[in-house]
């Protein structure tokens, strides 16, 4: 963050992660910050009852983007951080998770960075802990899973991302657990990748939707499966691993991973 060469009337931006939806998962200083603000620019997916708690009087603007939507643009983002910080305001980069995975806080850092604009990050829960607590699995374990990769299910060539075919072909397929972020609804793609990467069909997965909500969704299956799970609400994340089977097992006596879809019991 910058303090040198800041006139004493220059605002700040707190980058804030609103986790993945309830209020009462929002850490002490994201809450302290957010009802102090005066400016909040929040994402599409951060829920309005936390968007609610800025105080009556500050300026709230959405920002998020929804695919296929009109929406603000990433460089317009960045004017209205710098004008409002500029101006002497408390500015609120709300994003839903946490700000530095799978965000564009990167992107918005570096504006920041060159405009000597001051900032904080202030971290949230991101979804793969949300989903791993929903399912109550561990998204570690010392005897099935040493080694956590986040990934993002979304490759599309439009945000600059990697959509190489084969770019999961150095995934290992063992002792590690993987959270799919933004799966989308193609998992049958996803399926394809990660069998291509050396994943077995009968490697134990669990889907979360909404993770973290009253809407909240745990379905458990295999890999093979995936081709079956379609129009399963978003947002949601794919967990993909031994983690997913023999602690759900344990913790909470869940289903055995089988070849049909499974919410607590009730085939899909």
């Amino acid at each position: 963050m910058f303090s040198k060469g800041l006139c004493e009337s220059s605002g700040k931006v707190y980058f804030i992660g609103a986790g993945p939806g309830d209020p009462e998962l929002l850490t002490r200083k994201a809450w302290k910050l957010l009802t102090t603000a005066g400016v909040v620019l929040h994402d599409a997916l951060v829920p309005a009852e936390i968007v609610k708690l800025a105080p009556s009087n500050a300026q709230i603007i959405n920002v998020g983007k929804r695919c296929g939507r009109k929406s603000v643009t990433q460089e317009e983002i960045h004017a209205l951080l710098i004008e409002h910080a500029r101006a002497g305001r408390v500015v609120v980069r709300l994003q839903g998770g946490d700000p530095l995975i799978f965000g564009r806080a990167g992107e918005e850092i570096a504006a920041l960075q060159q405009a000597e604009v001051e900032f904080e990050i202030v971290p949230g829960v991101t979804a793969a802990s949300a989903a791993a607590a929903a399912a109550q699995i561990s998204l570690t374990n010392r005897k099935v899973a040493s080694k956590l990769i986040f990934l993002s299910g979304h490759r599309g060539k439009q945000d600059g991302a990697n959509s190489d075919e084969g770019g999961w072909n150095s995934l290992p397929a063992s002792d590690v657990t993987l959270a799919i972020y933004m799966p989308g609804n193609n998992y049958e793609k996803i399926r394809s990748d990660l069998a291509a990467a050396g994943w077995l069909a009968d490697t134990p997965c669990v889907i979360v939707s909404r993770a973290g909500t009253s809407e909240q969704l745990v379905i458990r299956l295999e890999l093979s499966a995936l081709k079956n799970a379609h129009e399963i609400p978003t947002p949601a994340i794919l967990l993909v691993g031994a983690v997913t089977e023999s602690q759900a097992l344990e913790a909470v006596g869940a289903f055995p991973a089988g070849k049909g879809l499974r919410n607590e019991g009730i085939v899909l």
